[in-house]
């Protein structure tokens, strides 16, 4: 069918619906549940917003001459890349950047996985045709995905196989002619209102023999059989778009996965007891460029949008005389500054990778989702301290329109602002920096791609900064050599 439509997506989850859980109760309907619905329409919404910005976002499919996602592109040149940026940036603005884990990013790891299908392999399972024909069957349905690439791990510092209980995990617990049986845990899956699963390798530290039994790759409908969703109490309360402005459209849910015996074919397994293929898949094919591209792209719409909040809230309070204010502003702007040189370095430096998928520069990427992290959280405590204790004193639609509504109007004006201006940007500035919407997505960028210091840790041992010591090796002996 091509390119979906937002009522194309309603549909679809209405007729196949996952086993979702959500306050201790199985959910019939995700398009019409309390804490859910919102996000779900926002989702479908994101749908026709591709239709809408279709010169960027959508492009022919020469095969079927169907209007598809460019977030499905295989690269094949600079400029077929360069369009991708523009369609990545584009998708992220109608959430403001605040959907994480919109169907884009994920389309971006399935494309470099099927653009770099040989690397999975032709052996008697066929895993990299696999890839290529499940990439092509997401392209043409439009479908959107969730992943999980996590094993709980009770304690941190074992593998799966090497926990007081080694069954807590996903693992293989039958191997059939006709596929996989998987049982045990997943963690952390977001947006799991999608149409499939994308179950990634986890990190396997383990020996390879006591790892192969976690050591796969696949994709299934999260309508599947046996599989289960288990979600986090929504931070969508059920408020109006005027008092959780973001709360109550972009809730895209987080949940952990249970698989009860699910049954995988093996067409739709990717790899399979292979620790070597399963620990460098997402590096080899350039999926993990791929994917930090997309967030760079979606950083970029996010501080750019706290940048413009904090400057409304600056001029409306009449804040622009006080340095402090400056300060702050300035912060923001380089911030975005930095992550556009990230993106633009990334693309200058592109190049075809073995598989001939045009993809990103990894070390402007490595450096901007290593840093990142710690630029959100400061950038929302700075929206905290312009706004002050007024983002914790702003009245609600209902105070606004009831009884008291004149006197709010009076006595809730700003410098430059009257109430009906400053209570929805304050309110806004609020659920950005303070709500429980706000706060879940502090900690969802402090986390995003894994534990910061483990990341800090994979720079310190993996980049080369040899020629950087030698000149302060050669500076030192040209030192000792004037000294005589």
């Amino acid at each position: 069918m091509g390119a979906r439509r937002g009522h194309d997506v309603l549909e679809r989850l209405r007729s196949r619906p996952a086993q979702v859980w959500h306050r201790g109760v199985r959910v019939q309907d995700v398009t019409t549940e309390p804490g859910l619905a919102n996000g779900v329409r926002s989702l479908a919404g994101l749908y026709d917003y591709q239709w809408q910005h279709a010169d960027l976002m959508l492009e022919t499919d020469p095969r079927t001459d169907l209007k598809v996602a460019r977030s499905f592109s295989i690269p094949a040149s600079q400029a077929e890349f360069e369009r991708v940026g523009a369609a990545l940036l584009c998708s992220s603005e109608y959430s403001m950047g605040m959907m994480g884990r919109e169907p884009s990013y994920l389309n971006r790891a399935m494309s470099a996985y099927a653009g770099a299908a040989e690397f999975f392999g032709s052996r008697e399972r066929a895993y990299g045709d696999n890839v290529a024909r499940y990439h092509a069957y997401l392209r043409s349905n439009d479908l959107s995905l969730t992943h999980t690439l996590l094993n709980p791990r009770p304690n941190r510092l074992a593998g799966p196989a090497r926990q007081a209980d080694p069954l807590v995990a996903a693992h293989v617990h039958e191997e059939r002619d006709d596929g996989l049986v998987i049982r045990g845990a997943r963690m952390l899956a977001t947006l799991p209102l999608s149409d499939e699963l994308m179950v990634f390798p986890a990190r396997l530290p383990d020996g390879p023999e006591e790892s192969a039994r976690y050591a796969f790759a696949f994709a299934i409908p999260t309508a599947t059989p046996g599989l289960k969703f288990i979600c986090r109490d929504s931070v969508d309360y059920g408020f109006s778009g005027f008092d959780h402005p973001l709360g109550s459209r972009f809730e895209e849910m987080d949940a952990v996965v249970i698989f009860e015996d699910v049954f995988v074919p093996w067409e739709r397994v990717f790899c399979y007891r292979d620790v070597n293929i399963c620990n460098a898949m997402a590096v080899r094919t350039g999926a993990l460029a791929q994917m930090a591209y997309q967030v760079v792209c979606k950083n970029i719409v996010k501080t750019e949008f706290l940048l413009g909040l904090a400057s409304m809230m600056v001029d409306g309070s009449g804040l622009e005389s006080f340095q402090h204010i400056h300060e702050k502003i300035a912060e923001v702007w380089v911030n975005l500054t930095t992550l556009k040189a990230f993106k633009r370095a990334s693309e200058a430096d592109a190049r075809a990778n073995e598989y001939g998928v045009v993809t990103p520069s990894w070390d402007p990427l490595d450096a901007a989702r290593n840093l990142y992290p710690r630029l959100y959280p400061r950038m929302v405590e700075i929206i905290q301290q312009i706004g002050a204790s007024g983002l914790v004193a702003m009245p609600t639609q209902a105070d606004l329109e009831g009884p008291l509504g004149e006197e709010i109007r009076h006595y809730y004006q700003a410098a430059r602002l009257d109430a009906t201006e400053r209570i929805p940007l304050y309110r806004l500035a609020w659920d950005a920096a303070v709500s429980a919407f706000g706060s879940r997505q502090v900690l969802y960028e402090r986390f995003f791609f894994g534990d910061p210091v483990q990341m800090a840790s994979a720079v310190f041992k993996d980049k080369d900064r040899s020629a950087s010591v030698e000149k302060v090796r050669r500076l030192l002996d040209d030192s000792h050599q004037a000294g005589r």
